[in-house]
């Protein structure tokens, strides 16, 4: 029988394979459990526009499907607010929550191929913690992403992605991050 050959991500080898020696080194954790690690990530759109046109929000939620490789959740208005002409149960965004290989697969796409591609980016802040050891960052345009066709699309959306870690601090957080090549900016 014909040995089948698994694929395994690039950072999730590197984190395998030196991030974690690196980590249990620099904060002398005693077992390997304590070591953290990246939990998941959450991509969120915001499709405010939909409310008008619900393409739109189909559109969007296409083009985050093709970005992540999975399928989105639209995320549904809560309170009708007359003054924005929003109702109860209107689709006003849409969510995917990463985990595993594609989360691995997301992270090296965002950091070595779309970040590079932001117009005057400067590095990431990296004050943009919550204080258990999640980091949140906002782009402007989702068409850095190799996987949008500029032709094909009808709007730019910005979106929002937050990167959650089994951290138990923001120090460890950003030197995890920092082990995964996130380019924070010295401030």
């Amino acid at each position: 029988m014909a040995e089948q050959q698994t694929y395994e991500p690039r950072l999730k080898a590197d984190y395998r394979d030196r991030i974690r020696a690196s980590m249990k080194d620099k904060f002398g954790y005693s077992n390997d459990m304590q070591i953290p690690r990246l939990d998941k990530i959450v991509v969120n759109m915001g499709i405010g526009e939909a409310v008008a046109d619900s393409k739109k929000a189909q559109a969007a939620m296409k083009d985050l499907a093709a970005i992540t490789g999975q399928k989105p959740v639209p995320t549904k208005a809560r309170l009708s607010i007359a003054a924005f002409k929003v109702r109860e149960g209107m689709v006003v965004g849409a969510k995917v929550t990463l985990r595993k290989d594609r989360m691995y697969e997301f992270l090296d796409r965002l950091i070595t191929v779309a970040l590079p591609r932001v117009k005057d980016f400067r590095g990431l802040k990296a004050t943009s913690f919550d204080g258990r050891g999640n980091y949140a960052l906002g782009l402007r345009e989702h068409i850095v992403f190799p996987e949008i066709n500029y032709d094909e699309i009808d709007q730019i959306w910005g979106m929002d992605v937050v990167v959650c870690t089994t951290a138990r601090n923001d120090e460890e957080a950003r030197a995890l991050l920092t082990e995964f090549q996130f380019p924070f900016t010295a401030n």
